[in-house]
């Protein structure tokens, strides 16, 4: 009786599926995180721009 050696070259379909699935996971974590931080980004570019102008003001006040 011969032996039938199985040469396993590759990847199957369940390991491509597997790692596709962890790469969109990670790609999610990722895009929320950096969502958050440019929101939070803008929100803080608002508030110096209003803050610059109210020293405009004053100092416009002022002279």
């Amino acid at each position: 009786m011969k032996k039938i050696q199985k040469n396993k070259k590759g990847f199957t379909l369940v390991e491509m599926v597997l790692v596709i699935a962890i790469i969109v996971i990670l790609a999610a974590v990722v895009f929320f995180t950096v969502s958050t931080y440019l929101n939070k980004a803008k929100s803080a570019t608002a508030s110096i721009s209003e803050h610059n102008q109210a020293i405009s003001d004053v100092l416009s006040e002022i002279t």
